[in-house]
């Protein structure tokens, strides 16, 4: 008889406080190429909450186990799987939309999706990079090709993607314009954002170009944000948008300065990983975590995020949302230090 596993399953799309429900599965076993992984931790991004609303209803077959995040430990290496040994430290960014999720105790991975986990970094730390550091890296290494001197603009700073994203453009020697509410303009700065500007006090495009023009734009917001880039950019700028777009936009601003757009849906890989975790060990990087809960507490995780009754009244916390599968290592250290540069 297989052994069992606690797993917290999406039963229904919908609402959140019946959207999910503890569950028992068999422990799954790893194939040729794969390892199987003790999930210490995993996190909630706002895939998560399109998926458990059943945006995606066409690509997820009910009940489901969700998620995409992963810090923990290699049980077992299937046939072939030579890379990791038990008892490696592992982080990773599972496929999306791709046999079972990470909202449980064990998961089966390709060994050639699998990075060791920075030693700098907790579990819960680690499990709150892998998505939104990958999403970052290809929107801004690979797809926008930022250089040295240049001026990026990212939305949503704050967030967690956002406040990864500050901290690569800086990374990559480029000036870092910001948009956030002023509560939030003190820890952007923190993180190396040179202009932190309050968009919900008026119209932020007036407030970005007072400034100089960008040249590289990361939406993180989409609708009217994605339509307006256009006018914070210079001649020849980017544009990279993470969200998806099902409302028809207005791009004919574009022309004007001969922009370029990416649409970036993420894609795992170790290569991305271990660039990542080079620069989590030089103090170039450190993921931001603003609340850790237990796998038992989902459904709170996902109420929290989208800012709602669940989150006991709190607004949105700054950065990720980590769970904390296993009680070993629940609280993140790195994100409790000083801030690494004035």
């Amino acid at each position: 008889m297989s052994t069992p596993m606690r797993v917290m399953e999406l039963v229904r799309f919908g609402a959140v406080d019946t959207a999910f429900a503890a569950r028992e599965r068999p422990r799954p076993t790893p194939g040729p190429g794969q390892v199987l992984v003790r999930v210490m931790a995993t996190s909630v991004n706002p895939l998560d909450l399109q998926t458990r609303r059943g945006d995606y209803r066409d690509q997820v077959a009910l009940p489901a186990v969700i998620g995409n995040d992963v810090s923990g430990v290699v049980v077992e290496a299937g046939p072939g799987a030579d890379d990791f040994q038990p008892g490696d430290e592992v982080w990773y960014l599972a496929p999306v939309f791709v046999g079972q999720g990470t909202y449980a105790e064990f998961h089966v991975v390709d060994q050639a999706l699998v990075a060791r986990k920075p030693a700098r970094l907790s579990h819960v730390e680690a499990a709150g990079l892998a998505l939104v550091g990958v999403t970052v890296w290809e929107g801004l290494v690979e797809r926008a090709g930022v250089r040295v001197g240049e001026r990026v603009l990212v939305h949503g700073g704050a967030g967690g993607v956002g406040s990864v994203a500050v901290q690569v453009a800086r990374a990559l020697g480029a000036e870092v314009v910001t948009t956030a509410r002023a509560r939030d303009h003190e820890f952007l700065s923190e993180l190396g954002a040179d202009v932190a500007i309050d968009f919900s006090t008026g119209d932020y495009v007036p407030q970005v170009r007072a400034t100089g023009a960008v040249d590289v734009v990361l939406d993180t917001v989409g609708g009217d944000t994605l339509t307006r880039s256009p006018e914070v950019l210079a001649d020849r700028g980017r544009v990279v948008s993470i969200v998806d777009t099902p409302e028809p936009q207005n791009l004919l601003a574009a022309w004007g300065v001969n922009a370029t757009y990416h649409f970036v849906f993420v894609s795992p890989g170790r290569a991305k990983l271990e660039a990542l975790g080079r620069w989590v060990d030089q103090g170039e990087l450190r993921p931001m975590i603003g609340a850790v809960l237990p796998l038992a507490d989902i459904a709170k995780a996902h109420s929290l995020l989208e800012g709602g009754p669940a989150g006991e009244g709190r607004r949105r916390p700054r950065g990720k949302i980590a769970i904390a599968v296993h009680p070993l290592d629940q609280q993140p250290h790195e994100t409790r230090a000083s801030a690494r540069r004035s």
